[in-house]
């Protein structure tokens, strides 16, 4: 069998100003044809599952182009044409047998509100009626009726923070060799429950999520279910398909698969009301971590959660950190003029500098703060855990740790990188363990580096693009009655 593998992937924040254009996915990952493999197979990431599962189920790979940048605002129209017309011409030119494609579920463009379900008819368009076409999704996807058409098989992540993407690659590797071989005919079905999930609510360990992971689970056991995805879906994009969802892959039975989501989407409204999880506002936040009795206390900056699409810029906490005379804290703060202005004084140099408030007040305003240069760096490190997101490689650009006394660090780095690796700190000489309060711009994704090392995890309604409450956003374009807007 000879199998293209591809991805294009984005969770595109629409009430985010900042676009995903050519320099940030070059900024992330943007490789093509033979390329991908070096970058990807090592990767805790469906890539490596799609690469691995070469040897694993007897294919020739055939690889096509891989696009992956840090969520922002939309992806423009310019780069979107551009790879999607990358991978159609790939998946013509090589004629596969099959094709493996990795995709968010929640990209966006100015043209597409469903990007995704784009990027798929234009594959579908190349390859023809009759090559079978395997898609992974992220958990944040907002899956559309038109994915299942496009595709024969889609499978999600299950995991949040996302740990298990290598092995739904897997999943959708060992899926699609068996259809190429015509030992099944996969078709899929999505549901949709009319409801939004608050993030905190989206954890797979708490309840009650945990408890319909272990009924998603246990429908993959009914005869002829060959998979099953509860999806939280990305409340940050103001698209007709956002919200939660549920996609069932049978043998050859649509109405089995119909059956196996709806009654999913039943169990998922029915306990609606317990998966919006409240949190104290910062006053409150940080005079908890002050009185931790285990530190490190977390500060999650729901508000401010750079996974989501935020800025990483939100001063909310650091400035309330500073108002109460903390001590022992670390901030990390975008802020690429200050990493000029410390480079210009050198290590061991002192400076005062505004950080934060770049992109607008709307998640704090400036923040003047002075320290010494206690260290440059190149903002590169590896990751080799199995961490949200599966990349292995990291790069935060240019970075300067500023000691401003009394045990406080601010980080300000280049390159907008959510905290889904220790590595972001270690590789700076911070030892996480050894500090009273982190604050850490996410929402659940930072879990499975952090909560080996973490206190007390205080989850914080700040303001900004990824606000926890739904309410302080004005949706337009979403499907409306929603839960719990309506």
């Amino acid at each position: 069998m000879r199998i293209a593998i591809g991805g294009f992937m984005h969770e595109s924040n629409t009430f985010a100003t900042f676009p995903a254009d050519l320099q940030r996915f070059r900024e992330g990952s943007l490789t093509y044809g033979d390329a991908v493999v070096p970058v990807w197979q090592e990767a805790h990431h469906e890539m490596g599952g799609f690469i691995e599962g070469a040897t694993k189920f007897n294919y020739e790979l055939v690889p096509i182009g891989m696009a992956w940048a840090t969520p922002a605002g939309p992806v423009t129209d310019e780069f979107f044409d551009h790879f999607t017309d990358a991978l159609s011409t790939g998946c013509r030119l090589a004629q596969p047998d099959g094709v493996l494609l990795a995709l968010h579920g929640a990209m966006v463009t100015p043209k597409h509100p469903d990007a995704d379900a784009e990027t798929l008819r234009r594959v579908r368009a190349a390859l023809g009626p009759n090559v079978p076409l395997a898609v992974t999704l992220d958990f944040h996807g907002n899956v559309s009726p038109q994915m299942a058409e496009t595709a024969n098989i889609l499978v999600g992540y299950q995991t949040y923070p996302h740990i298990d993407q290598q092995q739904r690659g897997l999943v959708a590797a060992e899926l699609l060799a068996r259809a190429v071989k015509k030992e099944l005919r996969p078709v899929c079905y999505v549901a949709k429950p009319p409801m939004l999930l608050n993030l905190l609510g989206q954890d797979t360990a708490r309840a009650p999520m945990a408890g319909l992971m272990r009924q998603a689970r246990a429908a993959e056991s009914l005869p002829g279910v060959l998979s099953v995805s509860l999806m939280a879906g990305f409340p940050y994009a103001d698209v007709p398909d956002m919200g939660a969802s549920v996609i069932v892959v049978t043998n050859d039975n649509r109405a089995e698969a119909k059956n196996v989501a709806e009654e999913l989407a039943g169990a998922m409204w029915n306990v609606r009301e317990q998966l919006n999880v409240p949190c104290p506002q910062a006053e409150e936040a940080v005079r908890r971590a002050l009185a931790c009795k285990k530190p490190p206390a977390l500060l999650i900056d729901l508000g401010d959660n750079i996974g989501g699409g935020s800025a990483g810029d939100g001063t909310v906490l650091l400035a309330e950190l500073l108002k109460q005379h903390a001590r022992g804290f670390v901030v990390v703060i975008h802020a690429p003029a200050a990493v000029e202005q410390a480079k210009a004084v050198g290590v061991g140099g002192t400076l005062e500098v505004t950080v934060g408030g770049s992109t607008g007040p709307l998640h704090g305003p400036p923040v003047r703060v002075r320290g010494l240069v206690r260290s440059l760096h190149d903002g590169k490190w590896v990751e080799a855990e199995a961490r949200h997101g599966g990349r292995r490689q990291n790069d935060q650009g240019h970075t300067a740790v500023l000691d401003l006394a009394d045990g406080n660090l601010v980080v300000v780095n280049a390159l907008r990188t959510p905290p889904f690796s220790l590595g972001q700190l270690t590789s700076l000489g911070i030892d996480p363990k050894s500090t009273k309060m982190i604050v850490v711009k996410a929402a659940v994704a930072y879990k499975a580096a952090y909560m080996p090392i973490g206190g007390e995890i205080i989850e914080v309604d700040t303001p900004g693009l990824t606000a926890i409450n739904a309410a302080r956003f004005t949706y337009k374009q979403i499907k409306r009655p929603m839960y719990p807007l309506d």
